[in-house]
């Protein structure tokens, strides 16, 4: 058997090749860039990973967790240098697989860049909602998107973890707030939800997102519960949605963090691995030319 030092350097070694072999054909670059969220009233702050080459690219819509954008470790330096690795991973892996990525900071324009603790959400303010605020902030997010000029404007997806999971499944309901008459051709392609909290959606009758929906769980989560999210699985597969789901056995909550940490686990590194694998797949399908 591997000694846990063993699976950190092997995850450590997967985790950064699967991002920099795709790096070295096309470079990626990062700007911070300011843009109205569809309630019109806040400006929010995003970082953009693009490919370096002149051209025309799908688009990703990153959404963060309840933690927020930055890093604890860097606490009070709320800029692109102070994202999580895990929002820099995914970035500069969508980027160099020909995508323009971008993670959409919530909290910060609202006072709350330093996110919040496990087990608040009954005590976080209605202003960072993710059923009725976090929405239109993607939706802000999607209109900035299309106007830029490397930015194929029709091909757009998006990713959230944890509350920006949650925050992804209010975004792609039939009734989304920030779009009236949701369709393929006026909101998002495709959306992923990794390890979201599902109790809102599983409570309506009648929830079936309006674009294709891959989700994935942790078995062994202690933040919010997969087996609602697989019973709304099963819920929305019976009203037709496009669904991919994954269950990952033993995998815990916020099993992509690349740490030595999470990665020290077997389960999560395996997820993290099966994630990245699938997820690449599944936008390919949905947002490539």
């Amino acid at each position: 058997m591997q000694q846990p030092f063993q699976f950190i350097a092997h995850a450590l070694i997967v985790l950064t090749s699967m991002v920099a072999a795709a790096a070295s054909s096309a470079a990626v670059m990062q700007e911070t860039v300011q843009f109205m969220s569809g309630d019109s009233r806040t400006k929010l702050t995003g970082y953009v990973f693009a490919p370096s080459a002149t051209g025309q690219y799908p688009a990703v819509v990153m959404l963060h967790g309840r933690a927020g954008s930055y890093s604890s470790l860097k606490r009070g330096q709320y800029n692109a240098d102070a994202l999580t690795l895990r929002h820099k991973l995914w970035g500069e892996f969508w980027a160099a697989r020909g995508y323009v990525a971008i993670h959409v900071d919530s909290f910060g324009p609202r006072g709350f860049a330093d996110g919040f603790a496990k087990h608040s959400y009954n005590s976080r303010p209605a202003e960072v909602s993710e059923q009725t605020v976090r929405p239109l902030d993607a939706y802000g997010a999607l209109t900035y998107l299309r106007t830029r000029a490397d930015v194929l404007p029709e091909r757009v997806g998006v990713q959230g973890w944890s509350n920006g999971g949650m925050t992804v499944l209010a975004t792609i309901g039939s009734r989304p707030p920030g779009l009236q008459n949701p369709s393929l051709a006026t909101g998002f392609r495709a959306a992923l939800a990794i390890y979201p909290g599902c109790r809102v959606q599983s409570a309506e009758p009648d929830y079936k997102p309006y674009a294709p929906l891959l989700l994935a769980v942790a078995e062994n989560d202690d933040e919010v519960s997969p087996t609602v999210c697989r019973s709304l699985a099963d819920a929305m597969r019976s009203r037709g949605a496009a669904l991919e789901f994954y269950w990952y056995d033993g995998a815990h909550h916020s099993y992509d963090d690349p740490g030595k940490t999470k990665q020290s686990h077997e389960p999560n590194r395996i997820a993290t691995q099966d994630t990245l694998r699938r997820a690449e797949a599944f936008f390919a399908q949905h947002l490539k030319p």
